[in-house]
């Protein structure tokens, strides 16, 4: 699987997020149950561990399913920001995360392993959007396709009308 996708929405997704960092007390505040920067990369970073999970899951021989209601609760959004250090720490542990999926998801794994069904649930704004097996490799392109994108123009939505890049606006 040519992961150089899934590394360019990385990049572009830490771009958005340094992007959002330097703007500082001008970056917009969220509309009213919306994420602010650091929820937003929390939760990347929670999907990331799952995704890295199931991935090693499946290359060791063992079942995984893959369920993103952890990375949509607060409270824990919250504590992995606390323990993460911040925004700046948020961002590192994405780059790296991003890269070990990369290492993962690409010439490790086998066609075999990434047509694996895996029992996926996901959910966005309280609506259901998955509840079915799904192979492994449409987990890894949800993420190039969806995830992170959709991640990028939520922080790029942060930033004051006129910084924000044209494709954001």
């Amino acid at each position: 699987m040519d992961t150089t996708p899934l590394r360019d929405a990385y990049r572009t997704l830490l771009d958005a997020a340094a992007t959002v960092a330097d703007a500082g007390d001008t970056a917009v505040a969220p509309p009213a149950g919306e994420w602010n920067a650091e929820q937003i990369l929390a939760h990347v970073t929670m999907i990331n561990a799952v995704t890295i999970n199931a991935v090693s899951l499946i290359a060791s021989g063992a079942n995984a399913t893959y369920d993103n209601r952890l990375a949509l609760d607060t409270w824990t959004l919250g504590r992995v920001i606390e323990r993460a250090g911040g925004e700046a720490g948020l961002r590192d542990r994405i780059r790296l995360q991003g890269d070990a999926l990369c290492a993962l998801g690409g010439p490790m794994l086998s066609e075999a392993e990434l047509d694996t069904p895996v029992p996926t649930l996901l959910l966005s704004n309280g609506t259901l959007l998955v509840d079915q097996p799904m192979p492994l490799r449409n987990l890894l392109t949800g993420l190039v396709e969806a995830e992170l994108p959709g991640h990028t123009k939520q922080l790029l939505a942060l930033l004051p009308e006129g910084a924000r890049p044209e494709a954001a606006q």
